[in-house]
């Protein structure tokens, strides 16, 4: 028996209700699409790619998408450390994705700093000079960091990413590379040739650091938000001269990266009984109180060169003088 019931003041049977689904957001929601792998992505980590290529889309969604098999290369499932060939055709599902808060936009002032510290620019690489306090790539308490502006700033640099990465508070050179194969040999440099690529950096440290302590090599363990010394953690080594005496109370130091742990310049000259002026979270609490006191509260480490061997056999070699704040301070004489 039909459930069909009169139209309100006709007498006719209503029409029954038709359920429409939405018409397709085709920004939300997108079709299945194929990308064909180029010559410039080859050797390129499937689950890097395809967070560079599909941004917006949640990491957690695309590692699922790998594991259930929904997203194929060559029609096969793939692992996400996949290693990409020219020619591979990538099959990536439709995927629907939840409308949510609009990004933050890059605050003005950030763009401003940023658009005024391009140290070198090349087809390959783009140096800045990054400014201390500034992150660089946005967290929970930051709305944007240095890619996220740099990004903004030029837009036809899709593939742009940081090469390295500096703390929040340290300043200075800062590399950034515009293809995904400059990324890939800068990476290699930094994991497999660290004698090539050359990190070198300023710090102004507590007390007179011995003139023949000159490498520093203890093991670096991560523990919660900070970085400890443990015999099982992973080698790091940090070169050291002294450049000069400041009073009797610091020194200024010229310190080379050799490896690239977090917190890796903090935590050795800290545990090497010489933590770095400014420094909040590894420091001298009664030095930091002496610094701030003379106006100068900030990290005294600055990133002052960077000496990357190009593929073509030249050297690149960028410089950032040492900060104007920093003056101030030597002068002072602690």
């Amino acid at each position: 028996m039909s459930e069909a019931t009169s139209a309100p003041g006709t007498g006719r049977q209503a029409e029954p209700e038709v359920r429409r689904s939405p018409a397709p957001d085709p920004v939300r929601d997108p079709p299945a699409r194929t990308i064909i792998v180029d010559d410039e992505h080859a050797g390129r980590r499937l689950d890097k790619f395809l967070r560079s290529r599909l941004k917006g889309v949640p990491a957690g969604l695309l590692f699922r998408l790998l594991r259930q098999g929904k997203l194929r290369v060559n029609g096969r499932k793939a692992q996400q450390g996949y290693r990409l060939q020219q020619g591979d055709e990538i099959v990536v599902p439709r995927i629907r994705l939840e409308a949510g808060a609009p990004p933050r936009p890059v605050p003005p002032a950030l763009l401003e700093q940023l658009r005024c510290a391009v140290l070198h620019e090349d087809d390959d690489l783009l140096v800045i000079d990054k400014p201390a306090g500034i992150a660089v790539h946005k967290g929970t308490d930051v709305p944007a960091g240095v890619i996220e502006a740099l990004r903004q700033l030029r837009p036809e640099l899709p593939e742009l990413e940081l090469s390295h990465r500096l703390d929040r508070e340290t300043s200075g050179v800062l590399a950034a590379a515009k293809t995904p194969s400059m990324l890939r040999y800068l990476h290699d440099l930094l994991r497999d040739r660290e004698e090539e690529i050359e990190r070198h950096y300023l710090a102004l440290v507590a007390g007179r650091w011995p003139s023949d302590r000159t490498v520093l090599d203890a093991p670096l363990r991560r523990e919660h938000d900070r970085v400890v010394v443990d015999p099982a953690g992973q080698r790091a080594e940090t070169h050291v001269l002294v450049r000069r005496r400041v009073g009797s109370r610091a020194t200024l130091l010229d310190v080379r990266l050799l490896t690239g742990r977090k917190h890796q310049i903090r935590v050795h000259l800290q545990d090497a009984g010489h933590p770095i002026a400014g420094d909040d979270r590894y420091g001298e609490p009664g030095f930091n109180r002496q610094v701030a006191s003379l106006g100068q509260g900030r990290l005294y480490l600055h990133a002052t060169q960077l000496v990357i061997p190009k593929p073509d056999g030249t050297d690149l070699v960028v410089t950032s003088p040492m900060p104007h704040r920093w003056g101030e301070l030597l002068r002072a004489g602690l």
